[in-house]
Order: C-alpha cells, then structure tokens, then sequence
C-alpha cells in the first residue's frame, strides 16, 4: 500500500517543493492553501497524485472539518507537513500587522498540531512535521511577532515529542524543521547563506526519512544555533 501525506500551505516555496518531492517519492499528497489557482496548477502536473483542498488555517473550525473528511481522501495518513505561515516586518509596532501573523502563526498552526497529533493517535501511528524557523531562536527588532511565533512553534513541537515518547498506544513521530535562509518569496531584504530550494528541500525530506526530532536546514545553520546560545544579546542586536 503507498504512502499518503497532507501539506498545509503548499502553494509556494518549500510546502510546494516538499509536495512534489514526495510525489516523485511515491506519496499520494493532499496539498492545501488560500490560493485556490495555486493548487490546481499544480494538481494538474499529477491528477493521480495530488489531491487539493483550499484551506485557511485561521479559520479553526474549518481545520476541524478537514480532519474530519480525511478518512474519506485516505484510508491512511503517513506524514502530515504544517507549513503554512506569514511573516511581515512591524517597525513601528502596528497590532494590525502582528495580528495575521500571531493567527496564523500561533492559532492556526496549535489547532494543526493538536488534530494532527490526536488523528494519528487514534489511527495508531503517524509523522507531524512541522517548518518552523531558526529565527525561532531569538528576537529580532524587525520582525518581533513572527520570530515569537516561530519560537512558540518550536516549543510546542517540542512538547509533542516529549508526548510522543509516552503516548504508550501509538508510534508517532515528530519532526521541527529549523530553516535558515532559503530562497523563496517570504525572504525579505540582504541576506546570507541563502540556501537554493532544491537543495533545502532535500535536506528537509532526509529529515523527514531518518525521523529526526529536529533538523537545520541547510546543516550549516546548526553553527549559528550553537553561536546564538553562547553569543551576549548585546552584541546579537547588533545583526537582528
């Protein structure tokens, strides 16, 4: 029997890449996103392969419903992928620019979380994979909302698989994809060691196969994990 997997927030970059990835890989996939043209441009490269679903994950209840009707895609889920997110710079502190991020961010990827845990719970085992962001590891005066969130992300996935580890009546992995710079549409400004998609996808997907707790992406960025735990805050506010 092959493997199915559901992508939320597969319209661009690395969830778009990743899907078509595990298509090549043998998955059926399940790819969701606001973009509804999005979507079915790219069911049309495989109709055998991609099923697609417009989705918002801010909207809760709409989440919930989804879970619902995957029994009815897939008579089983492999490997759930959250990666849906937004990011905008808020210089002057603007509640109206931090809202849709901590929405998105926060809400809708808990209740993603939580249905994706509890469904692979109660099928019996399963692979949440969540792309948060190295920026999850500190704060940056720029961007303060969406590095809270990617910190909060990486928290909470954290938490899932210290769960994991006791949930005695299901083998549930899980996975927090930290990415450094990676070429697509959500990098704004002058950047370094901007990593080629391709080559992150990659890199995510071996992650994905070897069943990591947590993976860097590209593999250099663990370097910088490392130098922001022992670098003064004082000198990191120089660069964030």
């Amino acid at each position: 029997m092959g493997k199915n997997a559901v992508v939320f927030g597969a319209t661009s970059g690395i969830g778009l890449e990743l899907s078509r990835l595990l298509v090549n890989e043998g998955y059926k996939v399940l790819i969701t996103g606001r973009r509804r043209d999005r979507l079915e441009s790219v069911r049309a490269e495989s109709r055998d392969h991609f099923v697609v679903r417009q989705h918002d994950i801010t909207r809760l209840e709409d989440s919930s419903k989804l879970f619902d009707e995957l029994p009815e895609i897939f008579e089983k889920i492999d490997l759930i992928v959250h990666n849906a997110g937004v990011a905008e710079p808020n210089y002057d502190l603007e509640w109206e620019k931090d809202l849709p991020t901590l929405e998105t961010n926060v809400m809708g990827a808990t209740r993603i979380y939580q249905l994706s845990y509890n469904y692979f719970k109660e099928q019996g085992f399963g692979h949440l994979v969540s792309i948060t962001s190295i920026a999850s590891l500190t704060g940056n005066r720029h961007v303060p909302a969406y590095h809270a969130s990617k910190a909060f992300q990486a928290s909470y996935m954290e938490s899932l698989w210290m769960k994991s580890k006791r949930t005695k009546k299901a083998k549930i992995h899980v996975t927090n994809i930290l990415p450094g710079y990676v070429d697509t549409d959500i990098i704004i400004g002058d950047t370094f060691w901007m990593a080629p998609l391709d080559k992150a996808v990659n890199q995510i997907y071996t992650a994905i196969k070897k069943k990591k707790r947590k993976a860097y992406i590209t593999k250099r960025w663990r370097l910088v994990a490392v130098m922001m735990k022992i670098v003064p805050p004082q000198i990191l506010m120089k660069y964030l």
